[in-house]
């Protein structure tokens, strides 16, 4: 294994206890550790990973926090698709989701990974937030965070990684995000400041939702604010199911099915023409799953 592959190895690993271990002690919900091994494409070694399995949890009512390290060839065809033609790919990364039961309290998604394919090599990786309820305090803060995160590296990433963030995890049959947005980078060059950025970013994840989680996750809920949480759950389906590079790229390269589809919510509720009540809470919702500029 490559020397990089094992130093991101080493920080995602830090990453998701951390990420976990604040979690439970706030919240009490218990996860599970769920370590697993995959086979490459022709059947050898081809590294594993563990999946940290938040289920049924009074506060969290699913949620993972993946870590993967993967070696080996891949098939032939998708190599082709993505830097080069050589089928030899090594992987570490760190993925997480977490889907709250209090509708007050955003389902977050962040991803952060280092991909080698024969000599190539590159970062990619982000985080967004989706919202069920306004709350736009929380939604400057979620973007501010990490545009004070990039601007400490350059002043150019944030916009370029918000704007990329705001046309990655867009919807297009139905016209609108699926949440509102964040950063999201992919192909960034494997250069000491990037090391430094990406190391900052990944460990950082936890200081930008915890606030936002902490101050929501307790507060008392309708059951109309419940039943659009779960409606807009189902966007958050379709995203994953139709356009998500991470469960394109884990179908694609033999993954674990059941950690690549862990980032679904357990509870959905779809209804046919839904038109939420003008002026409600959840009309405005509506609005703000349209690119913004939060961090203005």
């Amino acid at each position: 294994m490559h020397e990089n592959t094992q130093k991101m190895a080493n920080i995602i690993h830090k990453v998701a206890e951390n990420i976990c271990t604040k979690l439970q002690q706030l919240t009490g919900d218990n996860f599970l550790r769920d370590e697993w091994q995959r086979k490459d494409h022709y059947g050898n070694p081809g590294g594993g990973g563990i999946t940290r399995i938040f289920k049924s949890g009074k506060h969290i009512e699913g949620g993972a926090v993946n870590t993967s390290v993967i070696k080996g060839h891949i098939n032939p065809e998708f190599a082709k698709k993505l830097q080069n033609d050589d089928s030899y790919l090594e992987a570490a990364g760190v993925s997480l989701i977490m889907h709250p039961r209090n509708p007050h309290a955003p389902t977050v998604h962040m991803n952060f990974r280092y991909i080698r394919q024969g000599e190539k090599q590159w970062f990619g990786g982000g985080a967004d937030l989706t919202p069920y309820l306004p709350d736009t305090k929380n939604f400057t803060f979620f973007h501010n965070f990490w545009k004070n995160k990039l601007d400490a590296f350059d002043n150019n990433h944030y916009p370029k990684m918000k704007e990329e963030c705001d046309r990655y995890f867009y919807i297009p049959h139905r016209k609108e995000m699926r949440g509102i947005g964040g950063i999201f980078y992919d192909y960034i060059d494997v250069t000491e400041q990037n090391w430094q950025m990406v190391e900052s970013l990944a460990t950082g994840f936890i200081d930008c939702y915890l606030p936002i989680f902490e101050s929501t996750f307790e507060k008392e809920y309708t059951t109309e604010d419940r039943d659009f949480q779960l409606y807009r759950r189902g966007r958050y389906v379709e995203f994953n199911l139709i356009y998500d590079r991470g469960t394109i790229f884990g179908l694609k390269t033999n993954g674990r099915i059941e950690s690549i589809l862990a980032s679904l919510p357990p509870s959905v509720r779809y209804e046919y023409m839904h038109e939420p009540q003008p002026g409600s809470p959840y009309a405005e919702m509506i609005e703000y799953y349209q690119a913004q500029d939060w961090a203005k």
